[in-house]
């Protein structure tokens, strides 16, 4: 477990919630990885940072999905069809505007708020014309309600989840992979 000691020694430096900020950002638009995968390791190391982590992540989260919206709005033919077929693929990208035709701010908040890719939907937004003050923010709220969530939950608990980590890392992280799956899922049953 010498890599999982590594990992939390490093991400209790207070320069971390610049690497927070920026995966988070990174998140909203193309990664598909669930942001709590970053928020977890620096908050377990030093709970006394769990404010700053949060609010690096819901900031980065936050530009980040600006930036999305801001490529669905004026570069969706370029940028943005190159970021859904790399990282999605249109037929996705259909359902995701069906969905935002249909359901409009539900839609922002069920993927701001759950593993369901966001980034889809920020480009969505910003294609359709959806207006980007409403869109920002419900994003905004319901982003950072969820970091919010999970950083009072580890700031809370933090001894039982620094000891979790360090016993299940690799079950952990398999999990993490696996609920990024089923949030990719969901969105094509949909």
């Amino acid at each position: 477990m010498k890599l999982v000691d590594n990992i939390l020694k490093k991400s209790g430096h207070p320069a971390f919630s610049w690497v927070v900020f920026f995966m988070t950002f990174f998140e909203s638009i193309f990664l598909f990885i669930p942001p709590e995968v970053f928020i977890t390791p620096p908050i377990i190391a030093n709970k006394k940072s769990a404010f700053r982590i949060v609010a690096s992540a819901a900031l980065g989260s936050l530009i980040g999905g600006a930036v999305a919206y801001m490529i669905g709005f004026w570069l969706f033919d370029s940028v943005g069809i190159w970021l859904i077929e790399t990282f999605s693929n249109l037929d996705k990208f259909q359902v995701a505007q069906q969905l935002f035709t249909k359901h409009g701010i539900f839609i922002i908040f069920i993927t701001a708020f759950t593993p369901v890719p966001y980034k889809l939907m920020a480009i969505c937004a910003g294609f359709m014309g959806f207006p980007a003050l409403v869109f920002l923010g419900v994003s905004a709220v319901f982003r950072t309600l969820r970091f919010a969530i999970t950083g009072f939950l580890l700031w809370r608990f933090q001894e039982q989840a620094n000891t979790i980590v360090k016993k299940y890392f690799w079950p952990l992280t398999i999990f993490a992979i696996v609920f990024a799956m089923i949030g990719i899922g969901i969105l094509l049953l949909v």
